[in-house]
């Protein structure tokens, strides 16, 4: 033996690599077919509608007195990021159903791409179960402890807190428990 240990299972079945999909890439006729289908229905079947609901709903409210209309330009400043917001949530709600389209491409690197971390996702057990990188320790304990619970929980766990006194007049700017000690400890007589 070379020092090495071997993990691998003898009968175990390797994953194809996923192609290189980079800003380098240039898509096949078929994906470009598919990226103009896919951009032509998602305006016409998503953005389009979203924006006029959008702007629709944003007249409605300004004109019952919900939403101000702006002194000088009237309610198109509203408008037109009501139809910005929806022309967007048009494209990004297509983006599954496009990349469902890449997947039934058969030759296809961007499709196989798309298969195969799919693919490599729902291999890994517990990938969307998996615990967080760095944890707290504050979530192990529960926020509606009893007051007898709460006495026997570890007191170094928590630090020490211990609120300064703010003033409740508007016009300090200052905690009053700072200076006040300060200014009473000398004598200036």
């Amino acid at each position: 033996m070379n020092g090495r240990a071997d993990f691998r299972e003898p009968n175990a079945e390797v994953a194809r690599p996923i192609p290189h999909i980079g800003a380098d890439y240039i898509p096949t006729e078929e994906e470009r077919r598919v990226f103009a289908e896919c951009n032509d229905e998602s305006f016409w079947f998503r953005s389009v509608p979203l924006a006029a609901t959008s702007m629709l709903i944003t007249q409605g409210l300004i004109s019952k007195g919900f939403l101000s209309s702006h002194p000088k330009y009237g309610s198109i400043p509203k408008l037109i990021f009501a139809c910005i917001m929806g022309y967007f949530a048009g494209k990004l709600s297509y983006v599954k159903t496009c990349q469902e389209k890449f997947k039934h491409l058969e030759n296809s690197p961007l499709g196989e791409a798309l298969r195969s971390g799919q693919a490599r996702r729902a291999a890994v057990p517990g990938y969307y179960s998996q615990k967080p990188r760095y944890e707290s320790n504050v979530s192990d304990h529960s926020s509606f402890v009893t007051a007898p619970a709460a006495d026997n929980m570890d007191k170094e766990k928590f630090p020490r807190y211990e609120p300064i006194p703010f003033s409740s007049s508007m016009n300090e700017s200052t905690p009053t428990g700072i200076t006040d000690h300060i200014a009473q400890g000398r004598n200036f007589s």
